[in-house]
């Protein structure tokens, strides 16, 4: 396969893990971080290419071969059925994401992915999961929950203040950098309601993408001898972060 039509193949290595097997070099799949439903693990089953889950979900006309997002990783139908699908996590996606330690009867964010002409009601999310952030810090306000979460690296690089992150498949803002490392959301109780996100708790963790656009803007700046993202302009700590201040209320 080409390289030269593949986006991929212009980030940085910690930033290319397995590619969704619903993807072409042309045309990847894409989803923007809205979950549309919630579903449910039926079953676990390891094999040698890695582990099969069978998931509920309430989910109509699915087909073979499509690409679904289950907590922000993008994963293919496999198999189906009346109110199920079956999808394969394989071996580098495992080595990635939380799904080894998943057990039947957990809840799972689902997102299927973007037809040409749907709107983008988060942000562009590639359904490639750069690694797993643990809570941290939960805080409850009138208007809804703020989240503090300790980000992996690769993830930590390309958050910025008032910046796009993807949270088990749900599109947030990082809205403060409390310290390098860090970032702080805020959870509407409309996302509260419809995501799993409402029942995260302290030590939880959870599958993080960073935003895309910074990923290649830190390829650029690394391809040109340049820092990383987030270091042009004052505030700027220890890492390359910039911080901002957490809001306690």
């Amino acid at each position: 396969m080409s390289s030269v039509l593949c986006p991929m193949s212009s980030l940085l290595p910690e930033y290319r893990p397995a590619r969704c097997p619903g993807d072409t070099d042309i045309f990847p799949a894409m989803f923007t971080g809205l979950i549309t439903a919630v579903g449910e693990v039926q079953s676990l089953n390891p094999e040698p290419e890695g582990l099969r889950l069978t998931l509920s979900s309430p989910y109509k006309g699915l087909e073979l071969g499509e690409s679904v997002a289950v907590d922000g990783a993008c994963l293919t139908v496999r198999d189906k059925g009346r109110g199920w699908f079956e999808v394969q996590v394989v071996r580098t996606s495992l080595e990635r994401t939380l799904f080894g330690d998943y057990r039947p009867g957990r809840r799972v964010n689902l997102e299927r992915a973007l037809q040409v002409g749907d709107r983008l009601g988060g942000h562009l999310v590639q359904g490639h999961v750069d690694g797993v952030a643990e809570i941290t810090d939960t805080r409850e306000r009138e208007d809804g929950r703020l989240l503090t979460l300790r980000l992996p690296p690769v993830v930590a690089r390309v958050t910025i203040p008032l910046g796009s992150i993807s949270v088990a498949g749900v599109s947030l803002t990082a809205h403060a950098i409390p310290d390098p490392g860090s970032a702080q959301v805020s959870l509407i109780p409309f996302t509260l309601e419809r995501t799993t996100l409402g029942f995260l708790q302290q030590g939880d963790r959870v599958h993080v993408e960073g935003d895309t656009i910074g990923k290649y803007v830190e390829a650029l700046l690394q391809a040109r001898g340049g820092g990383s993202v987030g270091t042009e302009r004052g505030g700027e700590a220890p890492g390359g972060a910039l911080t901002t201040k957490a809001q306690d209320e």
